[in-house]
């Protein structure tokens, strides 16, 4: 295959497209309007240490992701459990733990829900039942996506005290929203993928590297071994139908391209996208978007041994140590993640810092009298759309309405949330639809 294939954006789902394409042999050119790669996920310097713009993981049934890594000869930056374990910590000192242990699937859990200590022995019994019932849930069904998880929990069963102490535990960090704003298909979608099918599925991977390190630095060495053309800060301002093929437009000139794959957020896709290729106008952008924000603390000598923790009844989430990954041998530098964060995204940084040192300082007892060094925060406004009721019907297929022209991202209609191995997937699938579409192209012409 020697056709032209433009990718445009580098994030995750551009760069898994772009690989897989020069992997069959086309000639491929990213293009990315910023000045890095690694899309939602990336790295900064500030003061010494590397900084991510937010705490990304995975999980052991991230196939696509981790099969990304391998490509890329970096899954072994990768740290991955042997066994999902969780400790939590209540803000009133209470300490739990959910863990599996070697039994399959479901029984893996049971143990470990049975004598779950943030609940009493009553709610304990209310969440088996629900994950049982959970299990018959077939995500793939249409209605459960009309449908709020949190009006399922409470048809079975579930009061306020299991959803904050469990169920809000798992959905608000996997969807980025609480079970009463969350679609019932993604839920189902997440405990039955993550928790409940599968014993192994919910084993947990942190990176051991900045996320840059991880993603956009091997995969640009890797394109660019492949002879494709990496380039930053040149943005796509439309693409449009020229002959069998198309026309890429950018500020300062047009990139002639066989097939297409547009690999960015839903709002500039509508933008960039020919009318003629998207369906219900302005539909995209009815996704909606919800912010992560990121609280970063550096303490002047170590506060936990926990490489990270979940917290419930608190405004912290969860908290990661990143202290080898930044790059840092003096103290110890905690990022605080906080997903669903509308609270907080406008929040001035110093009302920030009171609030969350404050409550680090409860739940970490060696955090109290330990002086902090540094204090940060970042913002992410669009993390993720907005993965409520309703949404299934506004993700679009990787097709649209021009042959070769593909669409890429975790926000399209993947059967995922939005998540690493939801954009991997996306720019697998894409790159397999425009190597397709090629090679139809070409066996047209010989006829």
């Amino acid at each position: 295959m020697t056709e032209h294939v433009v990718v445009v954006g580098g994030g995750l789902a551009g760069l898994a497209a772009a690989c897989r394409l020069a992997d069959a042999g086309a000639r491929v050119t990213v293009l990315e309007a910023r000045a890095r790669l690694g899309g939602a996920t990336f790295s900064f310097r500030r003061d010494g240490l590397v900084v991510d713009n937010g705490q990304h993981v995975l999980l052991r049934c991230y196939t696509e992701y981790l099969d990304f890594l391998r490509r890329l000869g970096v899954a072994d930056r990768v740290h991955m459990q042997e066994r999902f374990h969780v400790a939590v910590l209540g803000a009133d000192g209470r300490r739990g733990e959910l863990r599996r242990t070697g039994l399959p699937a479901p029984l893996h859990l049971a143990a470990t829900l049975a004598g779950y200590r943030m609940l009493p022995v009553a709610d304990r019994l209310r969440v088996l039942r629900a994950a049982q019932a959970m299990r018959r849930l077939d995500p793939a069904d249409p209605v459960l996506d009309e449908r709020s998880f949190g009006d399922w929990l409470a048809a079975h069963g579930q009061n306020a005290a299991t959803v904050a102490a469990l169920w809000n535990l798992i959905t608000v960090a996997a969807l980025n929203t609480d079970a009463a704003h969350a679609s019932l298909a993604l839920a189902a979608m997440v405990f039955r993928t993550a928790l409940l099918d599968r014993a192994d599925a919910s084993d947990i991977g942190v990176p051991s590297v900045p996320l840059d390190a991880l993603h956009a630095e091997p995969a640009a060495a890797y394109l660019r071994e492949r002879g494709a053309e990496v380039r930053t800060r040149d943005a796509v301002r439309a693409v449009r139908p020229a002959g069998s093929g198309f026309e890429v437009v950018l500020d300062d000139r047009t990139v002639r391209a066989d097939a297409v794959v547009l690999a960015v957020p839903p709002e500039p896709a509508s933008r960039i996208c020919p009318s003629d290729a998207v369906g219900e106008p302005g539909g995209w952008e009815r996704l909606g978007s919800a912010p992560i924000v990121n609280v970063h603390v550096v303490y002047e000598r170590r506060v936990t041994d926990e490489p990270f923790v979940a917290v419930v009844d608190s405004p912290v989430q969860w908290v990661f140590d990143r202290t080898s990954i930044a790059g840092t041998s003096q103290g110890q530098y905690l990022a605080v993640s906080v997903s669903a964060a509308h609270r907080w995204v406008d929040t001035p940084t110093a009302e920030l810092r009171e609030l969350f040192l404050g409550e680090l300082g409860r739940l970490l007892p060696a955090a109290r009298g330990t002086r902090s060094t540094e204090f940060f925060v970042t913002r992410e406004r669009r993390a993720t759309f907005r993965q409520a009721p309703g949404t299934a019907r506004l993700r679009p297929a990787a097709v649209t309405g021009l042959p070769g022209l593909l669409l890429a991202g975790a926000w399209t209609a993947t059967g995922w949330p939005d998540t690493m191995e939801g954009a991997v997937r996306s720019g697998h699938e894409a790159a397999r639809l425009a190597i397709n579409h090629l090679s139809g192209r070409r066996v047209g012409s010989v006829a």
